[in-house]
């Protein structure tokens, strides 16, 4: 369960702009294992995280990755990276003032070629599609040829979401969004969450 102050910080944001935050609590432990397992974590020497929020899925990553690891966690929200920096206070941790679209050429800035892993808790039905594209495309160019890649989204999300593409209107879904980048996903879902979530679990 969150702490206070967590949970306090990470509900404000969300009331201010739920289009960035995507939820209105922090991870449960349920998602935050389910999205974890799938993840080459023992041997990873670098992992890309999408939007942490509070941390909630970040201290399990850094209890997970080995100690010459580096773990950049891509975060807009300037609370949220302040919130990051402030509690995990870990030389492993790179927290990034960029949108996930830039993950690609943020890496390359710091020398840095090739990701292990990565987990994404950025709201893709929610995003624009043009920057929705950019994020995911970003991090195909990174990913090894075995690493691992997850995904949540809420069951609520399966309801219809419609996108312009070409004058028209089309749903759009995640998994079929993803399936356009990766040649395998695969879905669990989490039920002891608030809401449930489909956890996804993609390879190049």
């Amino acid at each position: 369960m969150a702490e206070p102050r967590e949970l306090k910080t990470f509900s404000g944001e969300a009331l201010n702009n739920f289009q960035t935050t995507s939820a209105v609590v922090p991870s449960s432990r349920y998602l935050t294992r389910a999205m974890l397992a799938p993840l080459p974590l023992r041997r990873a020497r670098v992992v890309v995280e999408f939007g942490p929020g509070t941390g909630a899925i970040t201290r399990a990553l850094l209890e997970g990755l080995p100690a010459q690891a580096t773990l950049l966690s891509f975060e807009i929200n300037p609370r949220f990276r302040a919130y990051l920096e402030a509690n995990l206070p870990d030389p492993r941790l790179v927290v990034v003032a960029a949108g996930a679209e830039h993950a690609a050429e943020e890496l390359a800035r710091r020398g840095i070629r090739q990701v292990d892993a990565a987990v994404s808790s950025l709201g893709l039905t929610l995003m624009p599609d043009r920057q929705r594209q950019a994020a995911v495309r970003s991090l195909v160019s990174l990913l090894s040829p075995d690493g691992v890649f997850t995904q949540y989204q809420y069951l609520h999300g399966l309801l219809a979401y419609l996108q312009k593409t070409d004058g028209h209107f089309v749903r759009f879904t995640v998994n079929r969004f993803l399936k356009s980048y990766f040649s395998q996903v695969s879905r669990e879902v989490v039920w002891r969450n608030l809401p449930p979530a489909f956890v996804f679990i993609c390879q190049p």
